[in-house]
């Protein structure tokens, strides 16, 4: 079982496809996502990614590949420190923060960073309940 301090790292990236994609679902179709003229024309130079696709790499983390079977979100917190971009690669860390066995439940500290340049563009933390697999004895 995991403990305070332990790390989970995921590298990924996203196409101007797969963020056209994201602004057709959400109905986010802020021009500063799609149009690359006023990507180019906007204090960015180029289009940027919508924070929360930024963002979902937590989602896929906790959903997918960290102890996920009857994994259920309580909480998230975040802030968007820089933008981020297409076709550029990022690495989302989540680390152990506080353990709360009793609850089935943990806090982790959720970050994503530029691989190629390590600035970090988003901070926040997260809280889950896994009465399956967060289990300590």
């Amino acid at each position: 079982m995991f403990k305070v301090g332990d790390q989970f790292k995921q590298k990924f990236s996203y196409t101007q496809e797969e963020v056209d994609m994201y602004a057709s679902v959400s109905k986010d179709t802020n021009p500063l996502h799609i149009d690359e003229q006023a990507g180019k024309d906007s204090i960015f130079g180029q289009r940027i990614i919508h924070g929360f696709l930024g963002a979902s790499i937590f989602t896929r983390i906790f959903g997918t590949l960290w102890y996920a079977d009857g994994t259920v979100y309580m909480g998230q917190s975040m802030k968007w420190l820089r933008p981020m971009f297409t076709d550029k690669e990022y690495e989302g860390v989540i680390t152990v923060k506080e353990i709360f066995p009793e609850k089935n439940r943990a806090t982790y500290v959720c970050e994503v960073f530029e691989v190629e340049s390590g600035a970090q563009t988003i901070s926040g933390e997260a809280t889950l309940m896994n009465k399956k697999q967060y289990v300590w004895e």
